[in-house]
């Protein structure tokens, strides 16, 4: 086997343990997304690339290791990262607690902590200047987060579906804010956008049900639709 191709093992509720033999060299998109049964999976020399979520979704993952000799990636606590690790890649669905993004860390890949509904919290150092899209949607147990004055921009969905987030502080080096970001953050009271922000996404902020004040700065010159509906 040199291939696991996307969406390999896409859903397979019952597996526990996967061995990766040393032939594989790329492992596609999505290939063990789902597999809400799999606790741990270790990532051999060989491989020299990992696709978008390709461990994403899986709700007993707690550790992905990697060889200390493979060229590409590394791992640090369970988490998969660059091998320079200046880029997060997944951080395992079913890690507990607060986790602290090691400040080598620039990019936040999409669905990077997707449906970490167990971390109660997850700081973001000075160095991240992008957080991907979906990168910490369903976080459900997340009540607060600072984002970095650094970030530039925000993904799409990059919090929808954190129910427990109550705030947050948007800083003043994000110039836009991506479809459906905050979408269903239910527990979100209020949102100061700051001057920097020029355009709002389509769905933005859409049913956040506890939303009572939103301040919008003179330099947004776009809506998208719906962005504050329900």
């Amino acid at each position: 086997v040199i291939n696991i191709e996307a969406w390999a093992f896409y859903g397979c509720d019952s597996l526990t343990s996967i061995t990766i033999p040393d032939s594989v060299i790329n492992i596609g998109a999505s290939a063990f997304y789902g597999c809400d049964s799999l606790t741990s999976i270790s990532i051999p020399d060989s491989v020299l690339s990992i696709g978008d979520s390709a461990f994403s979704d899986c709700d007993s993952l707690t550790s992905i290791k990697v060889s200390d000799n493979n060229t590409n990636y590394s791992s640090v606590e369970g988490v998969l990262f660059s091998k320079n690790k200046t880029e997060l890649i997944c951080c395992p669905s079913g890690k507990v607690g607060g986790y602290v993004i090691p400040d080598s860390v620039i990019i936040i890949h999409e669905n990077a902590f997707y449906n970490c509904d167990l971390l109660t919290s997850i700081t973001i150092p000075d160095s991240v200047i992008s957080i991907g899209d979906s990168a910490f949607s369903g976080c459900d147990s997340l009540t607060s987060i600072t984002i970095p004055n650094s970030v530039k921009s925000i993904g799409e969905d990059a919090f929808s579906g954190c129910r427990s987030l109550t705030s947050i502080i948007i800083p003043n080096g994000v110039t836009s804010i991506g479809g459906s970001a905050f979408a269903e953050c239910e527990s979100l009271k209020s949102i100061v956008i700051p001057d920097g922000v020029t355009s709002i996404g389509s769905f933005s902020f859409s049913s956040c049900d506890s939303l009572t004040s939103v301040e919008i700065p003179d330099s947004v010159t776009s809506i998208g639709d719906y962005a504050f509906a329900w």
